[in-house]
């Protein structure tokens, strides 16, 4: 059993009037285009050295783990952020990454193909800052959900994307690093079933899931 991490840095972005900044100090993010509110970070898991020897990787589990809820400064009402955090057997484009923060791998996604099998973990939040929790600068979890099938893979790589989109007022808007993980276990299977894995797993990082 193998628990493998990954870390993805700190966004933290200006807007004034209806255009947002990277701020210079941040690397690692890009704008979906430039002004937009939305932002996409990416890294992978290199599994090549648990997929040797012909073996399927199977999960066990998956999860981030975070010190802060995103902030803004100054801190208004209706000054949020929605973050989604993906794990796939599939490269995500832009595309896709912005049509997860309305349909996460649901039926009904506008330019894109991610599906459920190419989902292992997908984690869809909505962040808001209302009159009670303004003072603190620190936004509030209004909704929280999961998605993904933690599939077995013949994969060599697991790709993982951060994406962020926010809203309100001028200021600083802050998202703070994130770690994910992967609880993972390479196994032996006969090799029909291990041939047909491979084949799957091909299939599913090269184009949509019609199945």
């Amino acid at each position: 059993m193998k628990t493998l991490a990954k870390e993805i840095p700190v966004l933290a972005v200006d807007k004034l009037g209806p255009l947002y900044t990277i701020q210079p100090s941040v690397y690692g993010w890009e704008q979906t285009t430039p002004g937009a509110q939305t932002f996409v970070s990416r890294t992978y898991f290199d599994l090549a050295g648990l997929t040797m020897d012909d073996k399927t990787l199977f999960f066990e589990a998956t999860g981030i783990q975070e010190s802060l809820n995103p902030a803004t400064s100054p801190a208004a009402a209706g000054n949020g952020a929605i973050v989604v955090d993906i794990m796939s057997n599939k490269p995500l484009t832009n595309d896709e990454a912005v049509a997860s923060l309305i349909y996460g791998n649901m039926i009904g996604q506008i330019n894109a193909n991610l599906t459920f099998d190419q989902t292992i973990y997908m984690r869809h939040r909505t962040f808001n800052t209302d009159l009670d929790n303004q003072a603190g600068g620190y936004m509030i979890v209004i909704v929280d959900n999961q998605l993904g099938s933690m599939s077995p893979t013949a994969s060599d790589r697991i790709y993982v994307t951060r994406v962020v989109s926010f809203g309100g007022g001028d200021g600083a808007y802050n998202v703070y690093p994130v770690r994910y993980l992967l609880r993972a276990q390479a196994k032996e299977e006969p090799e029909y079933e291990y041939l047909m894995r491979l084949k799957r797993s091909y299939e599913l990082q090269q184009r949509f899931d019609r199945d």
